[in-house]
């Protein structure tokens, strides 16, 4: 039962917050603080303050402008505090993390009355390697020789004038305490292949054993996300997290309630998280430095005893690797059929799917092949690794001295994650899938390194609903998930059947205070063009946007596929078209800012985006005033792992159609729709360029779950 005084302390912090703010409650808001309340504040403990009941899950599917932060952090922040626990907020995207943590955080804390700590968590290749950094500015002779040995690896010494400017800028300001090592604090952006070479990943950092970890910017940060109540990180560092066992980087699960805002990505972001794959001719190439380098390490240097009985099966080990996976690569060209180059305008890869994920038997039996090497090596990288260790703790009688152990550590650690994400590969590719569960998605593709033909091998779950529900809903003390949309058709069962929320689970729909049939009206012209039809609906769409648009200064036109968006923008009028900024000349934050510069000068700017500018972009006032939708946004056919998924059900006697492409549909759709009224003042118009929503029984069914837009349609 929720106590009175945690009551008290919620309702006086939303009562302040509002007057702090000179605002009104919104229903919608009230509601999700009680929901959130009465679900995270009922939790039934042990005698310790553990979890005892079923698992405390709660999903709100809150619509645009309800305030989900203020709500879920009004509520659920003195429910962890009076249960001891914390209180973890994971995001999808990082504009949403800054948001919380650079605005909306500090905004309660200064109006609500409450008093908490928190922290934003990031992985540890948003920090700077000191050690990293000292070897590229010192370039000592040692360190040279290492370079040289491994230069396959990415230890890369050489720098050039700009890259030194960099670095030595770097170390000033960390000496001088104006910069914390943290890439997003840097003033000016790091160009990846740059920030690569001061980086580092975790089987790569030498820890506790490193010269400078009392320096270190990760460590810093990690230590002091360890004494905050609120910490403020992204879906995916969470998923690493349960993957080692949970309480590696953030708190224990146990003693963690958990918010996923932006919730309806993580079913996908865990599908991806336990994905793998391996590029067959790559591979083979760096197994062949692997041979070479470790040749010429037993050649060139004295090793002691066990470390260079460990490394002497290597090479050949390396070579017989290599033989195997240049076997693989024939076997699945020939298989696939690929061709390099076959269309080099195309934007998808060529990909070939193993029905059902069965894979024939001659490739199936070299996996395994391959699976058993691969963990062969990955056993002695494991060991080298361990070695080198120990000798960081000055044990002599490894006879490695310690600086020659951190020196070789980074190295030796990169190998034996290449071995593990390969061995991993193999597994997942030859694993027998039980009966009853989702069989894997199995797939090859075409892949282009630096030129070179290649073929890419992946393995995918097409369901995480089972590893949520195992590592995350049943471990957690506590867990809300919420987005403004996580129904699918008006139900839940979309993202039930994803997600694998608990039977027990709570759920709820809060509305959103926009009153949409005043704000905006949603049409649907009649073009007379079947957009199954795509060159007679491009056609159209060229013919009549520039009408559509006419009268409004600031467009968001979206295309469910990049031909269709070049065709259409090649297609119209030439003094038109310099209007309109095409996804993928420049980046999306600097496509948004020539947009709202153009919109701030009193110009017309029209945007032309794919998905990724259906959702997450906020473009209030006169930055959009009309979006236009070109098609229903249906799944693209060939996504292996949707593709693999149908398979499933459909062999089930299900519908894979009305089942998985209808309601994910319907969910984009309702995205796109979100990108009209960011604010309750906001106005303008949705135009839908596909007649199906009026003609087919399911296209009728989209359309009733959309906002309750004013409508026109022909």
């Amino acid at each position: 039962m929720l106590s009175d005084e945690i009551k008290n302390t919620i309702q006086s912090a939303y009562t302040r917050f509002l007057d702090s703010k000179g605002l009104k409650a919104r229903y919608g808001q009230r509601l999700m603080i009680a929901e959130v309340a009465k679900t995270l504040g009922t939790i039934a403990v042990d005698e310790e303050g553990k979890r005892s009941g079923d698992p405390a899950v709660l999903a709100i599917e809150a619509g645009t402008g309800t305030g989900k932060t203020v709500a879920y952090s009004l509520a659920a922040i003195p429910i962890a505090k009076a249960a001891g626990k914390r209180l973890v907020v994971a995001t999808a995207t990082v504009a949403l993390q800054e948001q919380i943590v650079d605005k909306d955080l500090p905004d309660i804390i200064k109006n609500s009355g409450l008093h908490f700590s928190y922290a934003l968590a990031k992985g540890r290749g948003r920090y700077l390697c000191l050690s990293k950094l000292d070897v590229l500015s010192q370039q000592g002779q040692a360190n040279q020789a290492t370079a040289e040995l491994f230069a396959d690896e990415g230890f890369q010494i050489d720098v050039d004038a700009e890259s030194e400017k960099l670095f030595s800028e770097m170390i000033e300001k960390l000496a001088g305490n104006r910069w914390d090592g943290d890439r997003d604090s840097w003033p000016q952006v790091i160009e990846d292949a740059t920030w690569s070479r001061v980086t580092t990943d975790h089987t790569q950092c030498t820890g506790r054993h490193c010269m400078n970890f009392q320096q270190c910017s990760f460590y810093k940060a990690r230590e002091s996300m360890a004494k905050v109540d609120v910490i403020v990180t992204n879906h995916d560092m969470v998923l690493a997290d349960l993957a080692l066992g949970g309480g590696a980087v953030l708190p224990d699960p146990r003693e963690t309630i958990y918010i996923f805002d932006e919730g309806h990505h993580l079913p996908d972001k865990a599908i991806n998280h336990f994905a793998h794959f391996t590029r067959l001719r790559s591979t083979a190439d760096w197994l062949g430095q692997v041979d070479k380098n470790l040749t010429r390490l037993l050649a060139q240097n004295p090793l002691p005893g066990d470390f260079a009985r460990l490394l002497e099966p290597v090479p050949e080990l390396a070579r017989s690797l290599r033989t195997q996976m240049q076997f693989m690569f024939t076997l699945c060209e020939q298989l696939a059929e690929f061709r390099p180059n076959s269309d080099p305008d195309s934007y998808e890869k060529p990909r070939y799917r193993f029905i059902g994920g069965v894979v024939p038997d001659q490739l199936s039996e070299l996996g395994l092949e391959l699976k058993k090497e691969f963990i062969k090596l990955a056993d002695v990288f494991t060991r080298v690794t361990d070695l080198l260790k120990k000798a960081m703790d000055d044990e002599p009688s490894l006879g490695v001295p310690s600086q020659q152990a951190e020196e070789w550590y980074p190295l030796f650690g990169s190998l034996l994650a290449r071995a593990d994400n390969n061995q991993e590969l193999w597994t997942a590719f030859t694993a027998e899938d039980p009966v009853e569960s989702p069989p894997m998605a199995r797939w090859l593709s075409l892949a282009d390194a630096a030129g070179a033909f290649d073929i890419e091998v992946n393995a995918s779950p097409i369901l995480a609903a089972e590893t949520l529900r195992r590592h995350l809903w049943s471990v957690a003390h506590g867990a809300l998930v919420t987005s403004a949309t996580l129904t699918a058709l008006g139900k839940f069962d979309r993202f039930n059947m994803r997600a694998g929320l608990p039977f027990e689970s709570k759920k709820a729909v809060v509305p959103s205070p926009f009153k949409y049939a005043e704000s905006g009206v949603l049409k649907v012209p009649d073009l007379r063009a079947d957009p199954r039809d795509s060159e007679a609906h491009t056609q159209a769409i060229v013919r009549e946007l520039p009408h559509i648009l006419d009268g409004a200064q600031g467009g968001l036109v979206l295309f469910s596929s990049r031909r269709q968006m070049q065709d259409v923008f090649s297609g119209v009028d030439r003094d038109w078209r310099k209007r309109v900024l095409i996804q993928g000349g420049l980046s999306r934050q600097e496509t948004l800012a020539k947009h709202k510069t153009q919109i701030d000068k009193g110009e017309v700017s029209v945007l032309f985006g794919l998905a990724s500018f259906a959702e997450g972009i906020d473009l209030p006032g006169a930055y959009c005033q009309h979006v236009v939708i070109a098609k229903i946004p249906f799944a693209v056919p060939d996504d292996p792992v949707e593709a693999a998924l149908s398979e499933w059900i459909e062999a089930r006697g299900g519908n894979p159609f009305m089942e998985i492409a209808v309601p994910d549909a319907s969910l984009r759709l309702i995205q796109a729709c979100g990108r009209l009224l960011r604010s309750e003042k906001d106005t303008g118009c949705i135009t839908l360029l596909d007649r199906r929503l009026v003609t087919q029984r399911y296209g009728k069914a989209i359309l009733n779950s959309l906002p309750p837009f004013r409508r026109e349609i022909e």
